[in-house]
């Protein structure tokens, strides 16, 4: 658990997330394994001083306890409409549960940068007048569902592996206002004192660099896009993307049904352009299931993606499966610090390539 640092009114209580709780129950899975750590605690730490410093005032507001146990009873009847359908929601949720998901995406995203540098878009080699650095690649991300933690995330990778990035984040709940805190806490050098060394300020810098991150934000239910709006979302199938899943799929089965959620699916094969990407991130076990028929007979989430993606044959199109963990968990460093306790988080994460003629 990360210990609590710094002022905070009313924190948040200390027993675990819906998520959390989710992922203590038993999984199906015959075996668990931890995410490497690929990212040193200082970097872990700067993602977590964004969160901090973004959500300042949300962290010490007297109402902070009281919107997480109305967020927490929403996640927990899956009325996930009600808890992502405000924007002070959505605040207190990227506060309280975005910053473990920020630092656990960041490690799950390095974990497959051989795949992702394989979709990396070419371009001329520029200088700009404020940095030495040379980026001559970019990486299009479509973040469906979610957006606080993906943000962050993908701006890690990018600056980890200098990188320049064009990100979408495509979800129905009200997110501008929380995106637009964090990108002024990435782009612009973190709070520091006055009274700091002459050596600390200079080496005081932002996370990324100007224009290193390309962003758009899109308040639109992914399943009622038609295909050419969905299309326009994925770069019109010019060039290959990694479309993200991040805690969303089993979400889509629960609340849009197995029908609606299976024809997006199969859809996206047909906008995307060749070796796109398709990374699926979610609860592990049985709280990852879907009910189908008169009889609620339950389905795994990931046995339905494999029969969409994998075992259903398409004419023009197939995908390949890169990487399949049933359970993984990502532990928090002892030396990390937040204004308010964070717990480990377990997951079950899937990586499907787009292969076309």
């Amino acid at each position: 658990m990360v210990k609590k640092t710094g002022p905070s009114k009313k924190a948040a209580p200390s027993k675990q997330s819906s998520s959390s709780k989710q992922s203590s129950k038993k999984s199906s899975a015959p075996l668990e394994t931890s995410s490497p750590a690929l990212q040193s605690e200082e970097q872990q730490q700067r993602l977590l001083n964004i969160f901090s410093s973004a959500f300042n005032n949300v962290l010490t507001s007297d109402d902070f306890s009281r919107l997480l146990q109305e967020i927490k009873q929403a996640l927990f009847n899956r009325e996930f409409a009600a808890a992502f359908g405000r924007e002070d929601y959505l605040e207190a949720y990227a506060a309280r549960w975005s910053p473990t998901r920020a630092l656990c995406y960041a490690a799950v995203f390095l974990s497959i940068k051989k795949h992702l540098d394989g979709i990396l878009i070419a371009k001329e080699e520029t200088k700009d007048n404020n940095t030495s650095t040379r980026r001559n690649a970019v990486l299009r991300m479509l973040s469906v569902g979610g957006c606080a933690a993906e943000h962050v995330a993908f701006a890690s990778y990018l600056q980890t592996t200098a990188t320049d990035g064009h990100l979408t984040l495509l979800d129905s709940g009200p997110w501008t206002t929380v995106i637009s805190l964090l990108e002024s806490s990435t782009v612009n050098p973190p709070p520091i004192s006055k009274y700091a060394s002459t050596a600390r300020q200079a080496a005081n810098h932002p996370l990324l660099e100007n224009n290193q991150l390309s962003l758009d934000v899109v308040q639109r239910d992914v399943l009622d896009l038609d295909m050419d709006s969905l299309s326009a979302q994925c770069a019109n199938g010019r060039v290959p993307i990694i479309l993200t899943l991040l805690f969303t799929l089993n979400e889509l089965y629960t609340t849009a049904g197995i029908g609606k959620t299976t024809k997006f699916l199969k859809n996206l094969g047909q906008v995307l352009a060749s070796d796109s990407l398709v990374l699926v991130v979610d609860s592990p076990g049985s709280y990852s299931e879907a009910a189908l028929g008169k009889e609620k007979k339950r389905y795994p989430m990931q046995w339905l993606l494999d029969h969409t993606l994998i075992e259903t044959e398409t004419p023009g199109y197939s995908w390949e499966k890169l990487q399949s963990d049933d359970s993984i968990w990502f532990r928090l460093p002892e030396g990390l610090s937040y204004p308010i306790p964070l717990e480990n988080m377990r997951y079950q994460m899937h990586l499907y390539r787009l292969q076309k003629p």
